[in-house]
């Protein structure tokens, strides 16, 4: 029986992001969070499960800079890395 990690691992490494259910291409709802805590830019930020979000481009874009992703599945980091600007 295979554990959370390596499902994530096979899913990360077998999928594009838009081959699952869970990416947005736009994370209305995360981004709506932020913005209601009027979050300050240089506020340091930690993004638990990144996978292959697009929350942080966003977030990059709109000027933030102090952003750690943290995800159990090392492909999924692996592929945000490539992502990220």
């Amino acid at each position: 029986m295979e554990n959370s990690k390596e499902h994530c691992e096979k899913i990360y490494s077998t999928k594009n992001a838009d081959e699952v259910s869970w990416t947005q291409e736009i994370p209305e709802t995360s981004l709506s969070f932020i913005h209601s805590f009027n979050v300050p830019k240089n506020s340091a930020i930690i993004y638990v499960g990144g996978g292959e979000s697009k929350f942080v481009d966003f977030l990059l874009d709109e000027g933030y800079s102090d952003i750690t992703v943290l995800d159990i599945s090392e492909q999924a980091i692996k592929k945000n890395t490539i992502t990220f600007r």
